[in-house]
């Protein structure tokens, strides 16, 4: 049986934290004494550690059954959970499921049952009707960012998997906008909340930009130019809009990905995974990126649309200025366009001053082995620096899956590498290496 690590300081000690924030704090003595939490915290705080912390404890090893169930609304959040899970070594096997990823993948997953499931509510109802695992033992329900899974399209699926589940003795729910109704059918008496949403004192700096043409591209141009070399998102509203914007920026060689909702699964993380490791400084987005993705803490966003609802606006500000750091959000606008009532205080950006864009310093290599090869992110390393000839300088970040890796490398040793590496050996099996 694998060794179970319940000891918090040891986990954390993994992670290289070595001190949790007063929401964290607060939060995971919260749900170790009562039955029904709430937990509102800006993003980035750190809630999913606040919640997978005090989770641990309530399993039982000795069960060889889905223990806690955590039901999230987008893929990208659910693969982000399984991620922070793993990376904590507790010995308790998680899963995550969704949408979009083949049926047969989770089959297989689920065949050795996990002790925590992850999940979008569409697909954990189709494995709860299809009775792929037992829901006698599962006691712990999680709901992160409650107020999207609770939202009217989600309802019929939630109410489904929730009434399916008898032996529930505990709920935690957290959110980073108040004031959701939760439903009957949650049965969340008497909950306790924790709130840090007005709590935080926030460095972000909002500015406008103000276009003289009604077609905003060029005065984003400017705009990114004036920033120069920084990561940041630009926020569309509509996926048509993403595809105007990548096209004028391959247009003038500027390096971005994309990343919205009619983007294939693998795509979209793919995009995601050159944002985190350098590869490409800016993600073309719409509100899916706004909420539940992993990805670095960013300078600035650009609001190349004007969100529709105020919590859209929260939500993207949120992803720069998170925690203690500064931040800007920059909103692109028309002349002679009108600012929702919700967007206040704030003042008018000169963008004359223009950077020097530099090239992109990193390109991603996929490596065609993982983690069910038996190969781990030093062996990849090792492969890199012995047979690559690379210093350790020059090797980026290294993101691992179960059958694939990603390896950011310097742009001007790109073919040269896959030339270098590509069919040769690592820990007995035959790998492809490619430019993605």
């Amino acid at each position: 049986m694998a060794n179970h690590i319940k000891n918090q300081e040891e986990i954390l000690r993994k992670l290289n934290i070595y001190q949790l924030n007063d929401m964290q704090e607060e939060a995971i003595t919260a749900i170790d004494k009562n039955v029904n939490t709430i937990l509102l915290s800006p993003t980035g705080t750190g809630k999913t550690l606040a919640f997978v912390l005090p989770l641990l404890k309530l399993l039982d090893p000795e069960v060889a059954e889905v223990q806690a169930l955590i039901l999230v609304p987008s893929r990208e959040l659910a693969i982000q959970i399984e991620q922070v899970i793993r990376s904590m070594g507790s010995g308790y096997k998680v899963n995550a499921v969704y949408g979009g990823r083949p049926m047969s993948k989770d089959k297989i997953e689920l065949k050795h049952v996990p002790a925590i499931l992850i999940g979008t509510p569409g697909r954990v109802s189709d494995h709860f009707s299809n009775e792929r695992f037992s829901k006698d033992f599962i006691k712990t329900l999680i709901l992160d960012e409650f107020d999207k899974s609770l939202e009217v399209g989600f309802e019929y699926e939630m109410r489904g998997i929730i009434n399916q589940l008898p032996t529930i003795n505990k709920r935690i729910l957290t959110s980073a906008t108040e004031g959701v109704e939760i439903p009957d059918f949650v049965r969340l008496d008497t909950p306790i909340t924790i709130n840090y949403l007005g709590m935080s004192t926030s460095k972000l700096t909002v500015k406008t930009v103000i276009s003289p043409a009604k077609n905003k591209l060029n005065t984003l141009l400017h705009l990114l130019n004036h920033i120069g070399n920084q990561q940041g998102i630009v926020f569309c509203n509509l996926k048509d809009s993403i595809q105007s914007v990548s096209a004028f920026l391959d247009s003038k060689n500027i390096s971005h990905g994309c990343f919205n909702g009619g983007m294939e699964q693998k795509d979209r993380e793919r995009s995601l995974i050159k944002f985190r490791n350098g590869t490409n400084q800016l993600l073309i987005a719409t509100d899916l990126a706004a909420r539940g993705i992993d990805v670095p803490e960013m300078k600035y966003i650009i609001h190349y649309e004007l969100p529709r609802e105020k919590e859209e606006f929260v939500h993207r500000n949120g992803r720069t200025a998170r925690v203690s750091a500064k931040g800007t959000a920059y909103i692109l606008k028309w002349k002679d366009e009108l600012l929702p009532s919700f967007i206040k205080n704030f003042s008018g950006e000169d963008i004359s001053k223009q950077a020097v864009r530099k090239p992109v310093f990193w390109d991603t290599l996929f490596v065609s082995g993982g983690r069910k090869d038996k190969i781990s992110k030093g062996d990849i390393a090792g492969l890199f620096i012995k047979q690559g000839k690379l210093t350790k300088d020059q090797l980026g970040m290294i993101e691992l899956k179960q059958d694939c890796a990603f390896v950011a490398i310097p742009a001007t040793l790109a073919s040269e590498l896959v030339e270098k590496l590509n069919n040769t050996r690592l820990k007995k099996k035959k790998v492809r290496v490619t430019k993605i």
